[in-house]
């Protein structure tokens, strides 16, 4: 990400808050797996997106209009026994000179310095609950503030949930987070390609997964969540994780997967056979899935609403399941009574940006809100029948389909940001068979 963007979502969001008030914003903490060991750091995304800076134990300030500098950062000071084991630190002369801080201060020194910041500032901008011992911190400083009323010293009087703006204005992507979901999803596609090709009856699951893996970290991306790669009966597990089936020659392989790379999300699911071919119930089934997700992404555009793309899905697939003899009945009323929930039970789509399911509100007030330019979203709608489902033909038990790119609206329509890897099923069948 450029370095010009920092600075642009910084003043977009102080020009939010206005002035006598103050933004704080505290690194993610650091994660342990089991005893000693430590999860890979990843950065809290709110702090990442406003500061670009991915060292844990440091806390962003930002006060507008305040005359020595709006943006302040508390970061570990250097040290140069801690970095010969950890890595590099930035320092304050690091935070000032190459992450745009206007000031800096070694993270030790915020009890002596951030209460004084606080103290003309009738109104705190902070997100409770991500981070409860550093809740406890903030409220410390604020009632010693209050303790010192007779002294002259002005505490804050409100609090104001700061990820109620800053998750609105995250909502909207720019031209280079566009970029950045891009190249997350070239990589994903790319990935899912490569899956395609070895996948094959006699392998296992967890060696489709490490295909995977290997094809987001040559291009230096890891995942943006944990891999479903679910073969036969195991496709219709919405969140399957073990991975450790082998698959079978007349198995479908359900691979939900994506990276994240440069802080930015991707999130695609392909369903194909692991021998190459579809079957007649597998295809049926799967047409109807396809029919539904491009009737979703033909709604994913300015001026629909949210939920506009879901009821196209919803529509496809009752329509389907109803040619197909699945369901029997008007599909109005098959639709109003919900009859297709049996075998599609999720949602059409989620938001998607930095997070997996990023940031953003989905109702104002009671309704729906309108899709815009720069919004980013899964679209995925899915059919599922597992085995020894009642009143189905054992034609159709075991089949698991779901079929997710990521499209972002733009000003006449939207941008499929993942298409780089085939759905239609002849296209499918070809990449297959030419490995």
């Amino acid at each position: 990400m450029r370095k010009s963007e920092f600075p642009r979502r910084r003043k977009q969001l102080m020009r939010m808050m206005g002035r006598d008030a103050i933004a704080i914003l505290p690194a993610a903490s650091v994660k342990h797996r089991n005893s000693d060991v430590e999860y890979r750091y990843r950065q809290d995304s709110d702090f990442h997106y406003l500061t670009g800076f991915g060292e844990p134990e440091a806390v962003a300030v930002l006060i507008p209009g305040r005359p020595q500098g709006e943006y302040i950062l508390f970061v570990r000071d250097r040290d140069p026994v801690r970095e010969a084991w950890d890595g590099a630190r930035a320092g304050p002369e690091g935070a000032v000179g190459h992450f745009g801080a206007d000031d800096a201060f070694p993270i030790g020194d915020i009890d002596d310095i951030l209460p004084g910041l606080l103290e003309r500032c009738p109104r705190v901008f902070y997100t409770m609950g991500v981070q409860p011992d550093f809740d406890q911190r903030v409220f410390g400083w604020v009632n010693g503030l209050r303790a010192q009323a007779k002294r002259g010293l002005h505490a804050p009087q409100e609090f104001v949930a700061l990820d109620h703006l800053l998750h609105e204005q995250r909502l909207f992507k720019s031209r280079p987070e566009v970029d950045a979901m891009r190249k997350a999803g070239r990589i994903a596609a790319q990935a899912h390609c490569r899956a395609m090709r070895l996948a094959a009856p006699g392998r296992m699951e967890y060696e489709v997964m490490a295909e995977l893996l290997h094809e987001f970290h040559r291009h230096h991306a890891d995942i943006s969540y944990y891999p479903i790669v679910g073969s036969g009966p195991n496709a219709c597990i919405l969140h399957y994780q073990a991975n450790n089936r082998q698959m079978q020659d007349g198995d479908l392989l359900l691979i939900d997967a994506g990276c994240e790379h440069d802080y930015y999300a991707s999130d695609i699911t392909r369903t194909f056979p692991v021998n190459g071919r579809f079957t007649a119930p597998q295809r049926a089934l799967y047409e109807v899935v396809l029919e539904a997700q491009q009737a979703a992404i033909d709604k994913t555009r300015p001026g629909n609403h949210w939920n506009e793309p879901h009821e196209a899905a919803v529509r496809a697939v009752t329509q389907g399941l109803v040619r197909l003899g699945l369901l029997k009945g008007k599909v109005s009323t098959l639709i109003r009574e919900e009859a297709y929930r049996p075998f599609f039970m999720h949602r059409t789509g989620h938001w998607l940006g930095m997070d997996v399911h990023d940031v953003g509100d989905y109702k104002i007030g009671d309704d729906w809100r309108l899709l815009e330019p720069g919004m980013a979203l899964t679209v995925e709608p899915g059919l599922y029948i597992p085995p020894g489902t009642r009143g189905v033909s054992r034609e159709w038990q075991g089949i698991g389909i779901r079929i997710e790119d990521d499209v972002v609206v733009t000003p006449d329509g939207n941008e499929v940001l993942t298409d780089g890897v085939p759905k239609e099923p002849d296209a499918i069948e070809r990449l297959m068979q030419a490995a």
